[in-house]
């Protein structure tokens, strides 16, 4: 057994590439030239599936409903680790692989958008990765779908040996001056809404799953019940509605698990609920929005799934550092079979139910879309739409960087007026 963040470095090569030379469904160099299609036609999958590195993407392969490695397409601007899409053969449901961390996560998710070898206008996407939890809200092993993703990060930072005494944390939001202060300086990816509709229906098909479990899950999650207020973190896992916090760090702690808590409700004006961290979500979403902007694919479609491997702060009387590196929570194999025990009852859903329900789409009750309001519509978080509620038109984009506001200085000049300290 081997503790969370290790699991989760080493997956990457050892996990992966130990498959590829033990199991026939892996795809080796060979395998992929001999099996490489460049369709002549456009692919329109009905469901996409995002995922983070390797272990996640394997939940997937080797399973009784489909095989997602029989067609093999190569897409410039993947990653060179993960370069291609692959799909079942009948071309409804395809997968990829970002690579970990926002920068590789907005470059493979942007060079899909714009690849000419797709048609994603109807298409679903499944995000589908694990991610650390927060005791208060869920434990280890169970399956979370948000409503908001939250870029926790995306603020100054004192090194908290230095913060003022009056400060709760060194994060503060940028242009602003303490913690507790809306940004001052919004550069337009810190929160994004997606469709609460569908989320619930992908949540309602989730529930009908049985999840795994395991004696060392077990076993660790008992050492959080001595705390109040990490009950849930002690109880079996379940399909959960919270959301999700992006960040590059990979942080550990009770001080900064309270600080992006506190982050997320102040970001999303009081609703966002922190539950699960990762590394990517934000990222994808950004290149997603700028597709959608583009009528490229339709941001009401998207749901963002992630399964607790760890929990984002010790028990009581753990090191913050044994929970970071050593930890041996046995989470990290429940998480990865949850992906596919959940994610396969969304995925079937959709598939079963496309005609009836699924093919003209989810109608959102709610939002959708960054806090710049950029798809049309009023956010219910931030300080309002950029756009006067209005969708962005590239007529429209041109003629406000022609009357200058579009340019740098005056932009930035404008997102730091002074806003509501909440």
């Amino acid at each position: 057994m081997v503790s969370s963040m290790l699991a989760r470095a080493l997956g990457a090569s050892a996990l992966f590439f130990g498959a590829v030379l033990a199991n026939p469904l892996a795809v080796t160099e060979r395998d992929v030239e001999a099996r490489d299609t460049e369709a002549t036609t456009k692919i329109t999958p009905k469901v996409f599936i995002i995922d983070m590195f390797p272990p996640e993407a394997e939940a997937w392969y080797g399973i009784k409903e489909f095989n997602l490695l029989e067609k093999n397409i190569t897409v410039p601007g993947f990653s060179p680790l993960f370069p291609q899409v692959h799909c079942t053969k009948t071309e409804d449901v395809c997968q990829l692989v970002t690579g970990e961390s926002e920068i590789n996560a907005a470059s493979t998710i942007s060079a899909l958008m714009l690849s000419p070898k797709f048609n994603l206008k109807t298409s679903y996407f499944l995000i589908a990765g694990i991610a650390g939890v927060n005791p208060k809200y869920a434990t280890i092993g169970s399956v979370t779908f948000a409503r908001y993703a939250i870029q926790v990060a995306l603020q100054y930072e004192i090194d908290a040996r230095e913060k003022p005494a009056n400060f709760s944390t060194g994060y503060f939001p940028q242009g602003a001056y303490a913690p507790n202060q809306y940004p001052g300086s919004i550069y337009g990816t810190e929160v994004f809404e997606v469709n609460v509709a569908l989320r619930n229906k992908a949540i309602a098909l989730a529930k009908t799953a049985k999840l795994a479990d395991d004696a060392d899950s077990k076993s660790y999650r008992s050492r959080y019940s001595t705390t109040p207020a990490f009950k849930k973190g002690t109880e079996p896992p379940g399909v959960e509605a919270c959301d999700v916090a992006t960040s590059d760090v990979y942080f550990s702690g009770d001080i900064l698990g309270e600080t992006f808590e506190n982050t997320t409700k102040l970001f999303t004006n009081g609703s966002g609920i922190y539950c699960t961290t990762a590394q990517e979500d934000n990222a994808t979403l950004e290149a997603m929005l700028r597709a959608a902007a583009n009528k490229l694919v339709d941001f009401s479609r998207i749901m963002v799934m992630r399964t607790a491997s760890d929990f984002d702060r010790p028990f009581a009387g753990e090191a913050v550092t044994e929970n970071l590196l050593y930890a041996t929570t046995g989470a990290f194999e429940i998480s990865l079979t949850n992906i596919y025990r959940a994610g396969i009852k969304v995925v079937e859903g959709i598939l079963n139910d496309w005609d009836k329900t699924y093919k003209k789409g989810v109608k959102p009750t709610n939002y959708i879309g960054d806090i710049f309001g950029t798809l049309g519509g009023k956010p219910d978080f931030g300080p309002g739409s950029v756009f006067n509620d209005n969708p962005v038109h590239l007529a429209r984009r041109a003629a406000i960087g022609a009357t200058g506001m579009g340019s740098g200085y005056e932009r930035r000049k404008a997102m730091r007026m002074p806003l509501p300290m909440v």
